[in-house]
């Protein structure tokens, strides 16, 4: 079966400058020619070593980075989340407020991501903590957090950067089996 493409990438290249003195500087290219298609309900796995580039991509993706070379096309109103830790969430409000927040920015209504508080909460099993600002909360917490936002709004692009990684393993399993069940269930498109 021929599933659609949501995003495709050609010849996408970006770069960074460094400041090497108070006049001078140099730049990194972090990406370079990257050409792909993602469809929906495919997963993809991105593996190469620290400073490969991996994150850089998945925020191209995510619409944070603007390629400096190459086009990025999104076929359609495609929604796209990137769970990682810090992304997007205000420290000074609490975990509801940053809940309610993130759905929002992801393009669902207040309405609908107030439908779905109850499940994030849940999900994320913070207790009482979910009220408190989030500058209060260990990594592990923050993941907790951002995992349980993203899986239950469930946007059509998700993007996984190395999130899964901290926190307790109880959580890390659960959240594993819910990605699976996920993947298995949905025509969500998956990139860890």
């Amino acid at each position: 079966m021929n599933k659609a493409p949501l995003v495709t990438l050609d010849s996408v290249s970006c770069r960074f400058f460094l400041k090497k003195g108070m006049f001078r500087r140099r730049s990194f290219i972090a990406l370079r020619d990257i050409s792909f298609t993602l469809h929906r309900g495919e997963s993809l796995g991105l593996i190469g070593r620290n400073g490969a580039g991996k994150s850089t991509l998945l925020k191209i993706i995510s619409r944070i980075y603007h390629p400096d070379k190459g086009t990025i096309t999104f076929h359609g109103n495609v929604s796209v989340s990137l769970l990682s830790l810090h992304a997007g969430m205000d420290p000074e409000l609490s975990g509801t407020m940053n809940a309610l927040l993130s759905a929002m920015f992801l393009g669902f209504s207040k309405q609908q991501a107030l439908d779905k508080l109850e499940k994030i909460i849940e999900f994320a099993e913070l207790g009482d903590w979910i009220h408190e600002p989030i500058k209060t909360y260990s990594t592990g917490m923050l993941a907790r957090l951002g995992f349980a936002v993203s899986l239950q709004l469930s946007p059509d692009i998700l993007l996984i950067d190395e999130v899964l990684g901290v926190g307790d393993q109880q959580f890390r399993d659960k959240s594993m089996q819910a990605m699976k069940d996920k993947i298995l269930s949905t025509d969500q498109t998956v990139v860890f």
